[in-house]
Formats: C-alpha cells, structure tokens, sequence
C-alpha cells in the first residue's frame, strides 16, 4: 500500500528505519578485511580489538646516554662525598636505545659525571674512562626504560570501532603487529534525478539547473567513511529511474535517490522504491527536508561478500542543496555508523544567544544554521537565510540550532544549544559585522584571513545593524544612512539609535549609486521618474537599508508617490541580490551599486555619491580582535582592492568621522 508524504516525528521514523533493517539483518557491521598496515588505513574503522602480541620496549633499555650503574653502589655520593665507578664491573656506557648490561638498574647522564683516567685525574674522554665519579645517589630504575613500560604482550592496544589515527599506527606496529582487521567501507550509489539537471562544465539555459547535490552528498560519504559512487543524471522517467535503481543496488550497500521524493508528477522515488522493494516512511517532520523517503530494496546481488545480503536499504534524498545535506547528516551517518561498528559522530555543543527571533513549525524538529561569535563576554547566534536551496548558508553555517517539535519558534536573546561545525578557537577569532550590503565586506573578510581573523558578516540592513550594535550583538556595522535634513550620513542615526554609547566611525569607500538595468536599456530608463511608468517593474532593497533610505529620500524630493511604482515593495538584501532580480527578467531595474551590476553583466545609470562607514563601539574598536580592520583601511594592497571595484571610491578610506 502506498504511503504518501504523512508527518512521522523523527525519532519515530529512525526507529521504524532500524527495526525495518534489523529484520532484513542489516543492523550490524557489514563485512571485514584484514589488510597489511600502512598509512593508508588512517581514517579506517577496526572491525576487530588489536591485542599487543609483544611488549614494548622488549627489553630494559637506557633512556639516557651515560653509564648504567648499580644502585646500591650509588647510595653514599653526594656533593662532597663524591664516589668513584670503575668502568665494567661498576659502570658500563650506554647509548639512548641500548639493552641495559644483566644486573645493572639505573642509567646516570653522561652529564651528570666526571671522566676519571687510570691515575684518577680528569679527562676529555668522556666515552672511555677509566672510572667515572658521580656526586648524586640514583633511584632503581631510574632513567631506564623497562621492558613493557609503553605496551605488555597480550594486552588491549585499540578496541573495536576505533577510527584509526596517525599515531594509532604506531602502537600497532610497537606491538608486534603488521596487519589489522578492519570494517568493509559500505558502498553508497547516489543516483541524481530530474530533467531539468545538467553537468558541472555545461552552460546553464533558462530552467536548467547544475547538478552537484551528488559531488556534496559523496564528499560527506566518503568522509563519514564510505565509498560513494556517483551515477549519471538520470531524467524524470519512471523506467529509466527503475532501471538505474536496480542497476545501483546489484553492487552497493545503499542506494540514494536525488530528489523526486516530494509528490509531484515527475517525483517517481517512491513509487520506484514501491515496485522495487516496500516505502518503510515517506515524509519525515523535519525542516528542511520533509519529504524523505526510507525504504527496502530486493535484489539481486553481484555483490562478491558472502554475507551480502538479498536487501538493500534506500533513501529518497529531498532535491533541495540543504535539505539533501542535512538528510545525509541525519539518516545516513547514523547507519555507516552502525555498519562501520563505530559510534555515531556528534557535533561539539555550546550555548549561544540568538540574535534574533526565530519562527518555527509547531510539528517539525526545525534545523536552524547559524553563524556565531563572542561580543563581550556573550557567545551569540545569527540565523542564516532559511531557504533550503541556498547552499551558500551551508558553507557560511559555523553551527546547529535545532528548535523541536512542539515549539513554535524562539525570541530573540534566548540561549541554545549549537551543534558546532568550527572549532571554539575559530569562533574566538570571528568578527561579526551586521548591517548594510556591501561587496567590500567581501574583501576585507579575504585580507583579514591573512591576520588569522574571521569576518562573518549579515546582511540586514544600516538601521538594523546599528540596532543590534545597540543589543551588544555585533562587533561592527556597516552604514550609509543619509539624513534628509541634514545630507550628513550615519552621524544622526548612531546619536538617535546608540544614544550614550561611545563609538568609533570610520569611512570604508565611497560609492557609486544607481539604477541597475537590463543590458542595451531595453526599457529607456534615464531616472527615477521612469519607475512610475505601468511597464516599468522595480525591486527594492528592505526597510531599514541605506539604500532604501536614499531612494526615499530622492522619491520625495521629485514628489514621486512609492504607490506608484509597481515592485516598490519587492524587497532584496543586497545589492547583488537587486542585480540578481534584474538579470533573471524578475524586475527591470533596481537601486544598487555599480559593482553589482558589472557583476552580472547588466547596465547601469549612475545617480548619487555616497559614503559608506563603518561603526565601531569604542569599547570594541580597542580589542586586539578587530584591530586589523583599522591596519587594512591604511594598506596599499586593500585600498588598491577596493578601488578596482567599479564605482569605489578610497580616497576617503580610513578617515575618522566621529570618536567619542
């Protein structure tokens, strides 16, 4: 019987998945190989306990060069008692490494002595005395390393379900061993389908899309210690998909379906796995990722184990970046850890503050990527864009926040856990500037990496970054908030909005302002006066941005009603998203900088100059953090940066425009 995107809690999906595969008998380490040790098993999970099979050292050996000695000839030197060994009954050199002579139980440095020759006079040759005079009593065993000090035949090196590690290969062939037995990797097929995909290196068309949901899902394979293999795009056909399907699970151990798991016309992944096998779940309470398929395939194997089963499990993987991401961290991680024998890698966690006011789905366990930094003495959490196509929130994510069902979001200022994807030491070093848009931000966040700094910067727009500076949830803002009355920038705004708070605000560039338009002006757009017209379509950046503000401002200068433009209320973030809106046919113009639209090729008519500051709180512009920021804006190669970007301007770069 068909099952059909219901809404199953995650717990309960796991559970149902597992109990499923403990029947087909696939709940369990898949298979062994004994291989010779080298290197290459680094990362390798052991299938089976290392036991010592010899002691090491296996000897009494001396960790010292110098003369190994009989304690009890030793006990009565002492600084002025000194007493004399004489070299073979009483003292024998050893070098580092070397067996201790029978009887001898103590090493003294070669340092600690005095080379004496036959008449008892000092010499310089310190290897081959006569007898050696000492001035200090050892202790039994001293400097020596015994035999079994680091290993003991017979005794427990490594358990199984260890991963391998660099050093680990040293303990193993300390004791005694030259092969180990190690946990069959699992083979992964990954099978992305859709018409509308086309290959990395091809030129996407309109409706085309590049498919690499596949290069990312078997990177996260392979290093969660599988084998991924990736098979052609497949298009929207049931019996081509069928047919890969079966191809796939004749050879591997899992099989992932890439997208088509929603229910659509062209989502074919669970009906395929229903003709093939049985649909265990489909639609899973998560977010991203709802429609997730869990399923079991029968085939019939090629497989060459012996213990191959006649089953194979199958997963219908959301065609969404992040979605697909996420349900490889969430399903498939947990079973290569059951195959492997190991346990199941979890992420550090630490508690943060969210910076703003998260909204959720009351029935779905909703996954939040997150940014994070220290401001103060607060570890703080900015939510990245929520969009489960925007793969670049991946790359940007420093960690998890996971709301759980049941709970209908999160206020602003309240502490969570993040699962962490970055080291503690990464976040310490993360400056976190929110505010304005701007393509700059971008080079300053290259340079710092050289100063061993991390710039995360959101864009939120001027008023809102100089109201989470009020929060004390950021290191810095960028701004560039014209004041109608005054024409002055940012100085009114940082008065009215950090009332009491000193600051420091410095100039970053100045910038070219303008309409951003299709390529030729197909339209004959001059200015602003143009926006009113009906064929006229606008996008605008949101409420709050400095360039939302200037357009205002201008709007009302000419009497412009914004009711009368169609768009005025179709907002973006940045100025590249303006320039995105554009070049995709969404708008025919927008307000944005000139390097943004060189970007993406498009035209542009330039109206204003602006400035464009950055906003410091002087308790912050003092830390060593973000003191680099200040060091860029004076250097040759980062103001040479910037100006190569159309319509900057650096001559102002660096000049402190307020200090209070």
């Amino acid at each position: 019987m068909s099952v059909y995107l219901q809404d199953i809690p995650l717990q309960e999906a796991k559970a149902r998945y597992q109990a499923a595969l403990e029947q087909a008998g696939l709940w369990r380490v898949l298979g062994e190989e004994t291989i010779d040790l080298d290197e290459t098993v680094v990362g390798r999970t052991l299938a089976a306990p290392v036991w010592a099979q010899s002691s090491s050292p296996h000897y009494h050996a001396s960790a010292m060069d110098g003369f190994a000695v009989r304690t009890g000839e030793t006990v009565n030197a002492g600084p002025t008692t000194p007493v004399s060994l004489e070299i073979g009954p009483q003292a024998v050199y050893v070098d580092t490494g070397d067996p201790m002579p029978p009887t001898f139980d103590a090493v003294i440095p070669i340092e600690n002595t005095e080379a004496l020759d036959a008449q008892g006079q000092i010499t310089g040759d310190i290897r081959n005395p006569d007898s050696v005079r000492i001035r200090a009593s050892v202790a039994p065993w001293m400097h020596v390393r015994p035999l079994g000090e680091d290993i003991v035949a017979t005794e427990l090196v490594l358990p199984a379900g260890h991963v391998l590690r660099a050093v680990d290969l040293g303990a193993i062939a300390a004791a005694g061993l030259m092969q180990v037995t190690l946990a069959r990797k699992p083979r992964v097929a990954i099978l992305p389908t859709g018409s509308e995909l086309i290959p990395l290196g091809k030129p996407a068309k309109s409706g085309e899309i590049l498919e690499y949901n596949s290069l990312v899902m078997a990177a996260q394979i392979n290093t969660m210690g599988g084998i991924a293999t990736r098979f052609p795009i497949t298009a929207d056909n049931l019996q081509e998909i069928l047919q890969r399907v079966q191809e796939a699970s004749s050879s591997n151990d899992l099989v992932l379906i890439n997208a088509g798991s929603s229910a659509g016309a062209e989502d074919f992944s669970a009906e395929v796995i229903e003709q093939l096998g049985e649909v265990l779940v489909h639609g899973i309470a998560v977010r991203p990722g709802h429609p997730v398929i869990l399923g079991i395939l029968n085939r019939e194997s090629r497989m060459k184990e012996a213990n191959s089963n006649a089953q194979v499990p199958v997963i219908g993987v959301p065609g969404y970046p992040v979605s697909a991401a996420l349900t490889i961290e969430i399903f498939v991680e947990e079973l290569l850890a059951c195959w492997l024998g190991r346990t199941v890698s979890e992420l550090p966690i630490i508690k943060a503050s969210l910076t703003r006011k998260i909204v959720s789905p009351a029935g779905d366990d909703d996954y939040v990527r997150v940014t994070v930094g220290r401001v103060g003495n607060r570890l703080l959490a900015a939510p990245l864009s929520r969009g489960a196509g925007v793969i670049t929130s991946l790359v940007k994510a420093d960690g998890l926040v996971v709301i759980p069902r049941g709970k209908q979001g999160v206020e602003a200022g309240e502490e969570m856990d993040v699962h962490l994807y970055r080291s503690g030491a990464e976040l310490e070093r993360t400056i976190l500037c929110i505010g304005s848009h701007d393509l700059a931000l971008d080079l300053i966040a290259q340079f710092l990496a050289k100063c061993d700094r991390r710039l995360v910067s959101a864009n939120v727009g001027s008023l809102a970054g100089l109201l989470t500076l009020q929060r004390g949830e950021a290191h810095l803002a960028g701004s560039h908030l014209l004041d109608p009355e005054t024409g002055e920038y940012n100085l009114t705004y940082v008065r009215k909005y950090l009332p009491g708070t000193p600051v420091r605000i410095v100039t970053l560039a100045g910038r070219e302002q303008g309409l951003i338009i299709e390529p030729g002006n197909p339209k004959s757009i001059k200015d602003l006066e143009d926006l009113i017209r009906p064929e006229i379509r606008f996008v605008n950046r949101q409420r709050g941005a400095g360039t939302r503000v200037l357009l205002d401002y201008h709007l009302n200068l000419k009497g412009i009603a914004p009711d009368g433009i169609i768009g005025y209320n179709q907002e973006e973030y940045t100025h590249l998203g303006v320039a995105a809106a554009v070049a995709s046919g969404r708008a025919d113009c927008g307000l944005g900088v000139v390097a943004a639209a060189r970007a993406l090729e498009l035209d542009f008519i330039p109206l204003y100059q602006e400035r464009y500051d950055l906003v410091v709180p002087k308790s912050i512009s003092n830390q060593d953090l973000v003191a680099p920021i200040f060091d860029l804006l004076q250097d040759s190669s980062f103001r040479a940066a910037v100006s190569a970007l159309p319509g900057y301007d650096v001559r102002s770069m660096g000049n402190l425009v307020l200090e209070d």
